[in-house]
C-alpha cells in the first residue's frame, strides 16, 4: 500500500515537473503591436487652410519624404518608421484634417479636400516636390495628389489604397476593432476637439461608403512614379484590385509585404521602412 502510494506522488511529481510547451505566438498579420514613442528631434508647425490649422510634425533633413496617416489616426502613427526615414531624409509627418491635432474646419469631408491641405502645407514650407509615403486613406489622398497635383510629387508611396468602392473586402478581422479602438483613444488625446468624436466618425464612415470615385483614365494618366503596395494579408483591401491599379497605372510598381496586414506601418515596421527607402532610392 506504501509503495503504491510512493509511486502515484513519483508520477504527480513527473507530471508536475514536465516543461509546459509555450504558446505559438500569432503571426504578425494577426497582430496589432502598439506604436512606439515619437522619435526625439521633432519639430511642430502648422498651416491654416479655410479657417483650418493643419498641424504637422518634422523630423531630420535632406531630400523631403511626407507621410500621409489612415482614416481616424494621426501622425504619430508613423513613428516606427520616421527613425530610419529621417536618417537621411527631411520627413513631414502631416495630421489630416479633423485627424490628430488638425482642426476639422468647414466644408464637406472629401479625399480631395484633405489634398489640397497637402498641398498647401507643401506651399507653406516652400517644398517644390516631395515623396508622398501613404497608408489606407494617406494613400488614397496620395492618389489624388498625383491625378491632380502630380508635379508636386517626385513618388507615390500608396500602401493599403483602393482607387474605388469596389476594391473593399467585408471583414470583421480582430485587428481592426484594435485600430479604431487605438484611434478612439489617440482622438481624445489629441484633438483640439475631442467632444466632436461621434460626429467626426459619423462624417469618415459616410466618406467611406460614397469615396473614392477615381475612373481607370485618371490612374492611366498618372505620370508620378508610383508603387502600390500591400500586406500579403491585407484584411481590407482586395488583392487582386492592388494588382489592378498597378498595372493602370503607367510604371508603376507593386510591393507585397510578406505575413503583414493591412496594419504593416505598426506590425514591421522595419520593413515597411525598408521597402519605403527602396523605392525612394530607385526614383530619378
Amino acid at each position: 500500500m506504501r509503495s503504491s502510494r510512493l509511486l502515484t506522488l513519483a508520477m504527480l511529481a513527473t507530471v508536475a515537473l514536465a516543461p509546459v510547451a509555450a504558446a505559438k505566438p500569432a503571426p504578425l498579420w494577426k497582430q496589432l503591436p502598439a506604436p512606439v514613442a515619437v522619435p526625439d528631434g521633432v519639430t511642430r508647425g502648422e498651416v491654416v487652410v479655410d479657417g483650418a490649422a493643419i498641424r504637422y510634425a518634422a523630423w531630420g533633413s535632406g531630400d523631403p519624404i511626407v507621410l500621409l496617416h489612415g482614416g481616424m489616426g494621426n501622425g504619430e502613427h508613423w513613428s516606427g518608421e520616421i527613425g530610419a526615414l529621417a536618417a537621411h531624409h527631411r520627413v513631414i509627418a502631416i495630421d489630416a484634417r479633423g485627424h490628430g491635432r488638425s482642426d476639422r474646419g468647414t466644408g464637406a469631408l472629401s479625399y480631395h479636400h484633405m489634398a489640397e491641405d497637402v498641398v498647401a502645407v507643401l506651399d507653406g514650407l516652400e517644398l517644390e516636390r516631395v515623396v508622398i509615403v501613404g497608408w489606407s486613406d494617406g494613400g488614397i489622398i496620395g492618389l489624388d495628389l498625383a491625378i491632380h497635383h502630380g508635379d508636386r510629387l517626385r513618388g507615390l508611396f500608396a500602401f493599403g489604397a483602393n482607387y474605388d468602392l469596389s476594391g473593399m473586402k467585408s471583414s470583421s478581422a480582430t485587428t481592426i476593432g484594435g485600430y479604431f479602438a487605438r484611434c478612439k483613444d489617440d482622438f481624445l488625446r489629441l484633438s483640439p476637439a475631442p467632444k466632436q468624436l461621434a460626429t467626426f466618425r459619423d462624417e469618415l464612415r459616410a466618406m467611406w461608403k460614397r469615396e473614392p470615385t477615381f475612373t481607370r483614365a485618371e490612374l492611366q494618366a498618372i505620370a508620378v512614379p508610383t508603387a502600390i503596395a500591400d500586406g500579403e494579408h491585407d484584411e481590407i483591401i482586395k488583392r487582386a484590385h492592388a494588382e489592378q491599379m498597378a498595372k493602370l497605372i503607367p510604371g508603376a510598381a507593386l510591393v507585397i509585404l510578406p505575413g503583414l496586414s493591412h496594419f504593416a506601418p505598426w506590425q514591421d515596421p522595419d520593413a515597411f521602412a525598408r521597402a519605403v527607402l527602396a523605392f525612394v532610392d530607385g526614383l530619378p
